[in-house]
């Protein structure tokens, strides 16, 4: 598949965050994974950690994340680089705007939150 749509990627939503893969072995891809992430204004996610390193380009709005120890602020074309096994916890930085981001890690990947593993949907 040399083409996958935006307009016809599954939809993921999660406490104020919205995945549509666009890049991941259910739409062709085989060694990395992309996919658009949508944030409702205000939404945090869960601390969380990945097994594989993930990272997070704004398209749009802002946010503010923790990537281990450290509180970093991304805006438009910045990118949020996040080490395999680092916990994370990533934000809208904005209370009335939403945030676009695109997402990319490999294949493969496995999260983990509140001691749980598990494969993310959008990224298989």
């Amino acid at each position: 598949m040399p083409l996958s749509t935006l307009a016809e990627a599954p939809r993921f939503d999660l406490d104020g965050f919205t995945f549509r893969p666009l890049a991941v072995p259910s739409r062709g891809s085989t060694e990395l994974a992309v996919w658009a992430l949508d944030l409702e204004p205000g939404a945090v996610s869960e601390t969380h950690s990945m097994d594989r390193e993930e990272v997070f380009v704004v398209v749009s709005g802002a946010v503010s994340a923790t990537v281990g120890e450290r509180a970093v602020h991304a805006g438009l074309g910045d990118a949020v680089i996040v080490p395999p096994h680092t916990t994370l916890r990533l934000g809208n930085a904005s209370a009335e705007s939403p945030a676009v981001l695109t997402a990319v890690t490999s294949v493969g990947m496995t999260a983990t939150v509140g001691g749980a593993a598990f494969a993310p949907p959008w990224a298989q």
